[in-house]
């Protein structure tokens, strides 16, 4: 099976410029970067079946994910 990526350059390559700028100027912004790529890997690492939680815990878990991708996006699009 294969994983897609959602690492936030592979989300918004077009956006790559501002996320840079964003990471290195805006704390808040890096924070939450830093959050975000942190649920991805667990997201990732359930869906690899290295880690086997329950469909609840994996949902809550993507769920974490979009809702920072969310916030990072408003930023970045602000």
């Amino acid at each position: 099976m294969t994983i897609e990526k959602h690492d936030l350059v592979h989300e918004f390559p077009e956006l790559r410029d501002k996320i840079h700028e964003l990471k290195t100027t805006n704390a808040h912004f890096a924070r939450l970067f830093e959050e975000y790529h942190d649920a991805d890997r667990e997201v990732r690492r359930m869906e690899e079946e290295i880690e086997t939680p329950s469909d609840d815990v994996v949902e809550q878990a993507k769920m974490k994910r979009v809702h920072l991708k969310d916030q990072l996006y408003a930023m970045l699009t602000q």
